[in-house]
């Protein structure tokens, strides 16, 4: 049974709270940008378009850019999670599987595999 030190736990914690702090203001961010992005179109319609208007009060209006904004902040945080952990699952693997190069066996290439 192997075991693990504590130094490389408290390394592996620190990775990780900051990657979360990374993913986490990538997403308020994207977050900040979404809640310009659809509050403006959606205030200028109720006060322009005589359906909005009639239609969609103020919590709907709400709604809808909030909305907007939670789905962009879980999206852009998600997708840098995954990308840090991508790279620092290559960072820390071993040699041998670092060198993603082609050694194939010579013969050429069907034409439909050509880049």
């Amino acid at each position: 049974m192997s075991t693990v030190s504590r130094a490389s736990l408290d390394q592996k914690l620190a990775l990780a709270k900051r990657c979360s702090r990374e993913a986490t203001l990538a997403g308020a961010k994207a977050a900040a940008v979404a809640t310009i992005a659809s509050a403006i179109p959606t205030l200028a319609s109720v006060r322009m378009l005589p359906w909005a208007k009639a239609n969609i009060n103020p919590t709907g209006q709400a709604l809808i850019v909030s909305t907007v904004a939670g789905m962009a902040y879980f999206i852009a945080a998600d997708k840098k999670i995954l990308s840090l952990a991508r790279r620092h699952s290559f960072e820390q693997a071993p040699d041998h599987l670092k060198n993603t190069s082609f050694q194939g066996t010579g013969r050429p290439h069907p034409a439909f595999f050509r880049p």
